[in-house]
Order: structure tokens, then C-alpha cells, then sequence
């Protein structure tokens, strides 16, 4: 008989929120805290709706699309890809000082909260600003989310009681999808949006205003426990650096683990890409209105929701291995599609298919690291894996953006296949490099769980 979950004698009643939601669905919620709050445990997951919306409404649609509007399509592209870039990669550089800072001083919630903030406003700029400026604004506020995921992530283990941190982890995922379709279901209705369909600078406004309102519940109800802090020195600036080259080495002793890593820098290059780019491939090369853009991009946001529980299945039956080789196929065919046909139905059969693909990468690869990764040094291999990715989300983009900049004048929308290509080379290659890695050890998962 599975044991009844009590919650702490000094644990919120959450009365309020109980009577509008089922109660055993609540309850179990609850269960997942150390503190057995259902509001603290949703607080923290709502974050996740909150900063998703900020990924997809200005990342991944409206930014692209307003920098071409105003600079040119080529010019445009080059520029925005260019902000993208630059602003992940002062991350990656800053990300292990970041995490010392936060680690010595012994607080998340004040560092999370500033970069939180610097994010919004910057968010709230950019349509008030000239279209250079508004780059910079974007680049501040795309740098400023980043650099908060580290300790919101953080954050969990403070939450979450230790055999729960997956599923509440999940949930906030789950959430995040949430807050992609509302986002795009607003913009869709026209709420912010011209006639066209197109960004005006209230949607930026919207963006920043629906960030603030569902990250609040983070900063008012989770209870951050207390721990030792000492003041930062220069010393440990320097260690956390160093330490970076201590973990690549305790990769090297893994047998498949750092080709691995190295294989995801190249297969992630053009999942990060696609992620940047795709609005305005859609618009631009396609020829969808901005409109039907913002319908496509939710399109295949449902498609990744949907493939992510069907790649996980398959992952349990075949294993990381080949389920990620699966993946990458799915991926392959997508990009060959749109490389041969730049027209509206191929690019929608090519969405489907790199939509499905995107919801595969993120549930498979990280099991083929845990595959991989000794038992007592996951943690640290999860650092590298994150930091990979983060530099493979700075190649890709400034490579797509210097092609289309480039061709477009010589060759139009040729320049966008030649683009595209390149997305194909470099998965190509991550695939080559993945096919020495061996299969793991299946019981690390199991320690995992």
C-alpha cells in the first residue's frame, strides 16, 4: 500500500487554492516540498511558465522579425543573429563565476531577482528605442535570462524534497509549454499585435508584463533555506575557471563521455538555430505572413509536446543510443526538406518533423549522458553538458546570420537553402563523431532515479 504523505504540523493549508483544484492532485503537489506547500511547489514551477514566454515571444518570434522590419532583410538577420550570439556567449564565459558568487555568498533568490529584473526592462526597451538600441536592450535582456536559469535551477534542491526534484523539475517543463501557447494564443488574438499580425512595441510590453506577473510567486512564497555565506574573492573567480578544465579532464577518464559532449555541440548547433531563426525563415524565405508564422511556430510547439512522450518511450524500449540516433535522423530529413523546397506545405511536413525532433533531443540526450557519467560526478558532467550547449547556441546563429547577410543580394532566397545547408553539414558531423560513443551503463539511470 503506497504510504500516505503528512504534510509538517507548521506547512500552509493552501485552503484557498485546494477549493479550486482537485484534492488529491493537490495534495500530491505538496508532497513534493520539503515544507509540503502545494503553493511553493507551484510558485517555483510557475517560473518556468514565466521565462518561457520571454524564450518564445521574443527569441524565437518577435526580436527577428522586428530587427529585418527596420534594418533590411540581410542586414536584419546578420544583426539579430549577431545579438543572440553574443549575448549567450558573455554567459557561457560568466556562467561559472556566476555560479561561485551564488555558491560562496550562499543566496539565490537576490541574485535571481536582479537578473530577473534586468531582463524585463530590457524586454520593456526595446520597442521604445531605436532599432539599434533595441538590439542592445535585446542582447542585455536575452543575457540577463540566461544568467537567472542558473539560479533558478539552483533553486530546487531548496524546494523540492530530494526523490521529488524530477517530477517537480518536470512540471515546471510541463508549465513552460504552458506558457508558449498562451503567449501565442494573445498574439494570435491580436492583443499587442497590428492588424498583420505584426509585433508592435506593445508587445513587448505584454511580454515583460506577463514575465513579472507569473514570476512574482517565486520571490513571495518560496522560502529559500539558509545556509553559511562568505564574501567573494578574486581567488575563487579563479578556481571556478579552473575548474572547468578539471572536469573536461574527468570526462577524458569516462570511456564516451567527451565525445559525447563534443558530438552535442555539433548535433545541438542546429536545434539552437532553428529555435532562433525559424520566424523568420517562415516569413522571409517562405513567404508566410508574421501572422501565420506565430500559427506554425504553435503548431510545432504541440508537435514537441506530444513527440517528447513518445521519444521517451521509445528510450525505454531501445535505449538512449539509437533513440538519439533516431532523433537525428527525424532532424536530417526535416532540414533536407527545407532545403529542397522552399514552399509552404514542404516547410510544414519539415516543421512537423524538426518539431518532433526538438522534443526528442531535449528528453534523450541528457539520458545518454547519465549513460555515461560516473554516479558521483553527474552533477558535474550536467555542468559541461549545459556549457556545450551554450556555445553551440553562439556558432550556429552567427554563421546562418553572416550566410543570408552575405548571398542574399546575388543569389535571394537560394541564400536561405545555402543557410539551411549548413544547419545539415553540422549535424552531420555531430552524428559521425556520436557513432563511437558507446551504449553506457543502463544502471546509472536506475542511481538516477
Amino acid at each position: 500500500m503506497r504510504r500516505r504523505y503528512d504534510p509538517p504540523r507548521d506547512a500552509p493549508k493552501d485552503a484557498a487554492v485546494t477549493a479550486l483544484v482537485p484534492a488529491a492532485w493537490w495534495r500530491g503537489l505538496g508532497g513534493l516540498t520539503r515544507s509540503g506547500s502545494s503553493i511553493e511547489a507551484l510558485a517555483w514551477a510557475l517560473y518556468d511558465f514565466a521565462n518561457t514566454i520571454f524564450s518564445f515571444a521574443i527569441v524565437s518570434f518577435a526580436m527577428s522579425l522586428w530587427t529585418i522590419r527596420f534594418l533590411g532583410e540581410g542586414p536584419g538577420t546578420f544583426w539579430f543573429t549577431a545579438a543572440v550570439s553574443v549575448s549567450v556567449l558573455l554567459n557561457a564565459i560568466v556562467s561559472p563565476v556566476l555560479g561561485a558568487m551564488s555558491d560562496r555568498i550562499g543566496r539565490r533568490k537576490p541574485f535571481l531577482a536582479v537578473f530577473t529584473a534586468v531582463c524585463l526592462l530590457g524586454t520593456l526597451a526595446i520597442g521604445f528605442l531605436d532599432v539599434r538600441l533595441g538590439l542592445v536592450a535585446f542582447a542585455i535582456a536575452n543575457f540577463a535570462y540566461q544568467a537567472a536559469l542558473i539560479y533558478y535551477d539552483a533553486l530546487l534542491p531548496d524546494v523540492a524534497r530530494p526523490i521529488a526534484r524530477g517530477r517537480l523539475s518536470g512540471i515546471g517543463v510541463a508549465l513552460g509549454y504552458c506558457g508558449t501557447l498562451l503567449v501565442g494564443v494573445l498574439l494570435l488574438a491580436g492583443i499587442s499585435t497590428d492588424a498583420e499580425g505584426s509585433s508592435t512595441p506593445g508587445t513587448f510590453a505584454l511580454v515583460a508584463g506577463l514575465f513579472l506577473l507569473f514570476a512574482a510567486p517565486l520571490f513571495l512564497l518560496v522560502r529559500e533555506r539558509s545556509r553559511a555565506g562568505e564574501p567573494l574573492h578574486a581567488t575563487d573567480v579563479t578556481r571556478s575557471f579552473g575548474q572547468l578544465a578539471q572536469t573536461v579532464r574527468h570526462a577524458r577518464e569516462s570511456p564516451g563521455l567527451l565525445r559525447f559532449i563534443v558530438a552535442r555541440f555539433f548535433y545541438s548547433d542546429p536545434v539552437n538555430t532553428a529555435i532562433v531563426v525559424m520566424s523568420a525563415f517562415a516569413v522571409h524565405a517562405v513567404g508566410f505572413s508574421e501572422g501565420q508564422a506565430l500559427q506554425v511556430l504553435l503548431i510545432l510547439t504541440v508537435v514537441a509536446v506530444i513527440a517528447s512522450l513518445g521519444w521517451g518511450v521509445l528510450a525505454d524500449r531501445w535505449g538512449p543510443r539509437r533513440t538519439l540516433f533516431a532523433v537525428l535522423a527525424t532532424w536530417a530529413i526535416g532540414l533536407a526538406i527545407i532545403t529542397a523546397f522552399l514552399a509552404p506545405i514542404p516547410f510544414l511536413a519539415a516543421g512537423a518533423l524538426l518539431g518532433a525532433g526538438l522534443g526528442g533531443v531535449g528528453v534523450v540526450d541528457r539520458l545518454m549522458l547519465l549513460r555515461l557519467a560516473p554516479d558521483d560526478r553527474v552533477g558535474e558532467m550536467f555542468g559541461l553538458y549545459g556549457l556545450v550547449g551554450k556555445f553551440s547556441a553562439v556558432i550556429g546563429p552567427i554563421i546562418y546570420g553572416i550566410i543570408v547577410a552575405t548571398l542574399l543580394g546575388s543569389l535571394d532566397r537560394d541564400a536561405y537553402r545555402i543557410a539551411i545547408a549548413s544547419l545539415f553539414v553540422l549535424l552531420l558531423v555531430g552524428v559521425l563523431i556520436l557513432r563511437g560513443v558507446p551504449e553506457g551503463h543502463p544502471e546509472a539511470e536506475e542511481m538516477d532515479r
